[in-house]
């Protein structure tokens, strides 16, 4: 088996990838709140809340990751993680795919602290609701 290591990973958002912007990325899982719990999702477990989580650099050009945030808040868009970093997806090195809604962080969106650095970068985490990933081996 080949466990997934943490130089690897590959997201693409609508058929675009963004690894290079992206330092940061997950799909969580939370107990869902609802006011209404029918007895078949409470006989699974009760529902659940995924999300893409993570963390992208500041970059205010058009096409970049950030302007996804900034101009598409919102909008429902298919995203892929593929933790193996393979292009083509198998039994062995699947890809996951969801739809996330993209909305607006909390917190730093734009700028930051100043840093001596010549290599850093401004970031701004991002938290997406979405459908729950679906497991691609095909």
């Amino acid at each position: 088996m080949a466990q997934i290591g943490t130089r690897k990973l590959k997201v693409e958002v609508d058929g675009t990838e963004y690894t290079a912007d992206v330092s940061n990325c997950r799909f969580t899982s939370a107990a869902g709140d609802s006011d209404f719990t029918p007895f078949s999702a409470a006989a699974a477990g009760g529902s659940r809340k995924y999300q893409l989580v993570g963390t992208a650099a500041q970059d205010a050009v058009a096409d970049s990751f950030w302007d996804i945030v900034y101009s598409q808040a919102g909008a429902d868009i298919p995203v892929t993680l593929m933790p193996y970093g393979n292009a083509v997806p198998s039994a062995t090195e699947p890809h996951f795919t969801s739809t996330i809604t993209v909305s607006e962080p909390d917190g730093d969106f734009l700028g930051g602290e100043a840093n001596s650095s010549t290599t850093a970068k401004f970031t701004f985490d991002f938290a997406f609701d979405c459908t729950r990933p679906e497991r691609v081996t095909a």
